[in-house]
């Protein structure tokens, strides 16, 4: 049985390219000059070079060896649109953490992060307890937009979607309480959001078929299927894009399933040296080791306690 077809963005000796990622090696597509964004804005035809090029003897080829996988989108200025308390089991488990007993949600909680946050699918997650004392793990499918729209009825959402991948979305919670309980500041410390390791176009896996599972040093720390979500993807795209322009190339991620290190007894927290793996069935493995960082640099500020 042939792999669906892999997208990703490759740094190898002579540059970065967008590449169909293959189990031994790389097909590189030099059309699109390293940037995913242009072959999502080709749509259908994109798909088709990538499909053609991997199928080619003619095209250039690079060991899996030799390359180094990066995020597969370069999202450059433009923010992580995140959604919150999509699996009910884990807005239920956070329950004991919330100030307030808040009612499950009647439509889907939305959020950003900043585009700093995103590291490779292999790259160390910076780490500096100045910053936090709680750093956890969110497992998640990230949806990529293939096509801009607004106001996007959820019949016609699907069609929206170039394809999927992973994120980890790493958290502070202390830093979400500093701040009034909202989600920006504790989930935006730069170089902590591995993401990838490729994307799978939408027309070569079913979504819900997906299986979530995190892993800290071996240990299996989440797992749930997409089917649990609470809000469907085309719910999801459809109150997202209600007045609000999404464009091709956003990064959507959809919410993690229960099992967060702050809601265990006792709570499990990100240290120095963690291993963690992100996987999800059909989409590969997020591989990352936490990493002692200097981001707090000279700043006076500390945790709370």
């Amino acid at each position: 049985m042939s792999l669906p077809l892999q997208l990703g963005r490759v740094r190898h000796e002579s540059g970065v390219d967008v590449a169909v990622i293959g189990e031994l090696a790389a097909t590189l597509l030099p059309r699109f000059d390293g940037d995913m964004l242009a072959l999502i804005n080709e749509g259908a035809t994109g798909l088709a070079t990538a499909r053609a090029a991997r199928d080619s003897a003619q095209s250039t080829r690079i060991p899996i060896a030799d390359i180094e996988l990066l995020a597969p989108i370069d999202l450059a200025l433009r923010d992580v649109l995140c959604t919150g308390w999509n699996y009910w089991e884990h807005f239920d488990e956070g329950r004991a953490q919330r100030a307030q007993d808040v009612p499950r949600p009647e439509a889907p909680t939305f959020f950003t992060k900043r585009a700093s946050v995103v590291i490779g699918p292999r790259r160390a997650i910076a780490f500096d307890q100045r910053i936090s004392a709680k750093w956890d793990y969110e497992a998640e499918l990230v949806i990529i937009i293939g096509k801009t729209g607004r106001s996007i009825p959820r019949s016609r959402a699907m069609d929206h979607v170039f394809g999927y991948c992973l994120a980890n979305d790493v958290s502070q919670r202390d830093l979400q309480r500093r701040h009034g309980g909202q989600w920006l500041k504790g989930k935006s410390i730069d170089g902590t959001m591995p993401l990838g390791p490729w994307i799978v176009p939408a027309g070569e896996i079913d979504p819900y078929s997906v299986r979530l599972q995190c892993l800290l040093n071996g240990e299996l720390m989440q797992d749930a299927s997409v089917k649990q979500m609470a809000f469907p993807i085309a719910e999801l795209i459809a109150e997202l894009s209600f007045g609000m322009t999404l464009h091709a190339g956003d990064v959507v991620l959809t919410g993690t399933p229960s099992g967060v290190g702050n809601s265990r007894t006792p709570p499990v927290y990100l240290k120095d040296g963690d291993r963690v793996v992100v996987r999800g069935s059909g989409l590969g493995e997020l591989a990352n080791t936490v990493t002692a960082a200097d981001l707090a640099g000279s700043s006076d500020l500390r945790p709370l306690s």
